[in-house]
């Protein structure tokens, strides 16, 4: 059977109009006993044998002996018998499926294909303040581009001003987004409100929304090639259907019993299901923001068993973030950021991106900085007021001259963090501890592939041994794999499809060998390199994980519908055949027969475009409450590190600055993380109850926010109690530091990725910016 797309659509259309146009004339002939029913029956079956007569062709010429050979046996049969109305029956049988076929490609490739009709042509050049329209193609890195609202971007690249994007062709989010100065943007996205400008950062062809597009255009020339699921059916029932066929002729010397088989084995709709149930299924992909390449790409999808993941920008986010701020006595936390935010706001590093976002979470307001300067290999330095700020690193000796520093720099160690020293004149203020943490959708999205039946995980990375076995022990990985070179990621994942079909999964350059080695290689395209979604047979057109887990449940259901569609129709077609060897189904009766499995078979195929109920959306206020909910716990940044701080501090003995230190974490934390717990005690849970199956589900997360609370009233009545309390509050700031970080590490990966949040960041450019993290 020839791959439907690359068929004339039309023919289906006309034929199914002019057989079924014969059928009926030839009714209302045959019962108004007028002659020339026989006559117009006989045309239809002859019109239909012709275009079979055409596709069974292409079949053969294909090395396949398909379906239509089938269709052309038993139209050629009926009319050679004289029973003309099996044969436009059959004629009408094969149109209808061909046309069941065409509304399903266009309904399945019309989501495809819209971002084809998006693409960028041409761009607004700024240069000397005057701006010209250019041919996307002219444009290069480092130009400056203005974008006006309404205009999709044409290349990936940095903002130079605040901007509102609508993101929804990549991600599939309708809200609109907010970037700020020195954000990354994506190309194939929409500007909304005002004009922005932006510094490109990759040529058009090297950009985002080009390698969707191509993509786009390769699945939609490949069709849906999961026919090999088809024909492969068809190679064993095709031969028994004409084995049968013989058989009846032979034993009862009845021709008429022998065209009854082949009619009612003619299962050209029939097998298109396995085509429409598969093309449906790269639809609901793409609504969902996967791009699959074609039909064998998604069909190896529903069939794998192992999944091997790169470790940076794959299951962590790729690039650093603040996890912890260590000050020296007297300074806060604020002060500490925002002076080192003000020096870095210029810089494209992304540890100095990483301080930007977290004063930014926090709300501060960095002074406004002069004569900044970036220092190969130091950081950056500049004047803030009338005293020099630098950023960055400092000498090995420097880092050991005082305790708190060494309590940095060994807490640095313990948790694999990069450390960006804050000074002042020459006068350390304090050290901000960065890392690139693990996805929050991470953990989650690998327990629903295990779910979806994967076997096993495994996790490649050029890292560190200890820093992969942390995230291994988080996302309880199957083994993992350190100190990788892609030749060693090649190797590995030769090695485990050769065991089973292999998913591999990736973003950077280094990973695309792998990609291409891999059953399935799947791509993250929103920041991945050109090079590894060229490479990969499915791409995440969104910067999140979890997509990954949406196209594998889908690429399973896809395929076990299509199997169910399959083997059903096959059972019932045998059914009725036996019943047409016995002389019981007369070829006209056949036809229908055959016509009413074949609709039914394709009917259910078409149930992959209805989403499962596991697919299916909570109410929008639920969805509000999470994306509400999941904003705040950055802003809620300052009041754990000042609860951190505050420990620190205590740890060092209760002096003035530990007791002002915990007195200002302890009044954060009434007037801001308590009301946010109670909150989501009394508003987010509540919501939550119906959809996790009952107030079961959140009941242990309940009991944190009781813990908290506790610890919280503790912390209190200790700083207002007399005399030497220090060992007990230092346990306590610590004891709610550390269920303070397993509690909204519990509700990011547990509650809030339901709602899917849109994480589209990119990381930034390269200078020198403290101990940089290991490339993964």
């Amino acid at each position: 059977m020839t791959e439907p797309s690359r068929r004339p659509s039309g023919i289906a259309v006309v034929l199914l109009v002019a057989t079924t146009s014969l059928l009926l004339v030839g009714a209302a002939l045959f019962w108004a006993k007028w002659p020339g029913a026989a006559v117009a029956w006989g045309v239809g079956g002859a019109l239909a044998l012709v275009p079979a007569v055409w596709w069974a062709w292409e079949d053969l010429r294909a090395g396949r002996f398909g379906a239509d050979v089938l269709a052309v046996l038993a139209l050629a049969g009926t009319l050679a018998v004289g029973e003309h109305l099996a044969a436009v029956l059959v004629g009408v049988m094969l149109a209808t499926g061909r046309a069941l076929d065409t509304m399903a490609q266009r309904r399945a490739h019309r989501d495809l294909s819209a971002l084809l009709g998006r693409v960028p042509r041409e761009a607004n050049l700024l240069h000397d303040g005057h701006v010209t329209t250019v041919p996307v193609e002219r444009v290069r890195p480092g130009d400056l581009l203005v974008v006006r609202a309404g205009e999709i971007v044409p290349v990936d690249g940095m903002l130079t001003g605040d901007g509102s994007f609508d993101e929804s062709a990549l991600t599939g989010e309708p809200a609109v987004v907010e970037r700020g100065r020195g954000e990354p943007v994506r190309s194939g996205v929409l500007a909304v409100g005002t004009p922005v400008e932006l510094e490109a950062t990759r040529s058009a062809r090297d950009s985002t929304y080009a390698g969707v597009v191509r993509l786009v255009e390769q699945a939609t020339a490949a069709g849906a090639p999961v026919v090999r699921l088809a024909d492969r059916i068809a190679a064993v029932f095709l031969p028994m259907a004409l084995a049968i066929a013989a058989l009846a002729w032979l034993l009862t010397g009845e021709v008429v019993r022998a065209v009854a088989v082949l009619v009612t084995a003619t299962p050209c709709p029939l097998l298109l299901a396995v085509p429409v149930a598969v093309t449906a299924g790269m639809s609901r992909a793409a609504r969902r923001g996967v791009v699959v390449r074609d039909g064998a790409a998604l069909e190896s999808l529903g069939r794998a068993r192992t999944a091997v993941l790169d470790k940076t920008g794959t299951v962590t986010a790729g690039q650093p973030s603040v996890i912890g701020v260590v000050t020296v006595a007297g300074e806060t936390v604020e002060h500490v950021l925002s002076v080192a935010a003000a020096v870095e706001q210029l810089s494209g590093h992304p540890l100095a991106r990483a301080v930007v976002l977290a004063a930014r979470a926090m709300d501060l307001r960095p002074p406004p900085a002069s004569e900044v300067s970036e220092r190969a290999g130091r950081g950056a330095v500049g004047r803030i007021g009338d005293r020099w700020v630098a950023v960055g690193r400092i000498d090995s000796a420097e880092r050991e001259r005082e305790p708190w520093m060494r309590r940095a720099s060994a807490r640095a160690r313990v948790e694999a963090a990069s450390l960006i020293w804050v000074t002042e004149d020459d006068r350390p203020l304090g050290a901000v501890l960065a890392r690139d943490d693990i996805r929050p959708d991470a953990a989650h999205t690998i327990r629903r592939l295990r779910r979806a039946g994967l076997r096993r995980v495994i996790m490649l990375t050029g890292d560190r041994l200890e820093n992969a076995q942390d995230v291994a022990t988080v996302l309880h990985l199957d083994e993992i794999q350190a100190r990788c070179a892609p030749e060693d990621k090649v190797r590995r994942v030769g090695q485990e499809q050769a065991r089973a079909t292999t998913i591999m999964v990736g973003d950077g350059l280094n990973d695309a060998p792998a990609l291409a080695a891999a059953g399935v290689g799947v791509a993250l395209g929103a920041r991945g390199s050109a090079a590894s979604a060229q490479a990969a047979d499915a791409v995440l057109t969104a910067d999140r994980l979890d997509g990954l887990a949406d196209v594998v449940e889908l690429a399973r259901r896809a395929r076990r519908i299509a199997v169910q569609s399959a083997v059903t129709g096959v059972a019932l077609s045998l059914a009725a055949m036996g019943f047409a060897a016995a002389g019981l189904l007369p070829p006209a009766a056949g036809a229908l027969v055959q016509e009413a499995i074949d609709l039914a078979v394709i009917v259910n195929a078409l149930r992959v475009l209805v989403p499962a109920r596991t697919e299916r959306s909570r109410s929008r206020a639920v969805d509000a409450l999470l994306r509400r909910f999941a904003a705040e716990h950055p802003a809620l940044a300052e009041v754990r590190l000042a609860v951190r701080q505050a420990a620190d501090l205590v740890r060092g003995g209760y002096t003035p600055a530990a007791e002002a230190a915990t007195r200002r974490a302890h009044r954060l934390l009434v007037e801001r993380l308590l009301p946010h717990e109670h909150a989501e005690e009394t508003q987010l849970y509540p919501a939550l109850n119906p959809v996790l199956g009952g107030p079961e589900s959140t009941a242990t997360m309940s009991r944190g926010h009781a813990e908290i609370e506790r610890l919280v009233h503790r912390i209190g009545r200790l700083v207002e109690e007399p005399g030497d309390q220090g060992g007990e509050l230092c346990a306590a700031l610590y004891g709610l530091d550390a269920v303070l970080t397993l509690h909204f590490a519990q509700e990011e990966e547990g509650y809030f990725v339901l709602a899917q949040p849109s994480r589209n960041t990119e990381p930034g450019g390269t200078s020198g910016h403290g101990d940089r993290p290991s490339p993964g």
